[in-house]
């Protein structure tokens, strides 16, 4: 099997969600994880801004890192996971771990940015609703 294809069924076949976006932010790879979790179709989010999966509250600081990732080429995260909220297509907001890298091509040049995501919605909860319970 041609490398390129294996790469894609593997990427397409992933548990967890995984999202690439250019420099300027727009979608252009979007699994099928991806689709189960936030509930857009690939035809859906591909080509629209990140802003599709972000709530409101949490943009301008999304975007703050976000650009300067892109301007540095490093994530101040560098690659440890981090919690935070995430909209899905219905209106309603999940709790999401993400991790996520910068995509160079072999120069240094950076091309954009992937993220990896699991919805950890429900352990969440059931974690806060102990805490409150004892």
């Amino acid at each position: 099997m041609e490398d390129r294809l294996l790469a894609e069924r593997i990427l397409d076949q992933i548990a967890d969600a995984v999202v690439y976006a250019n420099r300027s932010g727009e979608i252009v790879r979007w699994n099928r994880a991806t689709t189960s979790m936030f509930g857009f179709s690939a035809e859906e989010a591909l080509g629209r801004s990140l802003d599709l999966i972000i709530p409101e509250h949490l943009r301008a600081s999304h975007w703050s890192g976000f650009n300067a990732a892109m301007t540095t080429g490093v994530t101040k995260l560098q690659g440890r996971p981090t919690l935070t909220r995430a909209l899905h297509k219905s209106g309603r907001k999940l709790y999401v771990e993400m991790t996520f890298a910068i995509v160079k091509v072999d120069e240094g040049e950076v091309l954009g940015s992937v993220a990896v995501a699991r919805d950890v919605t429900e352990r969440v909860e059931r974690e806060r609703s102990a805490v409150r319970t004892t």
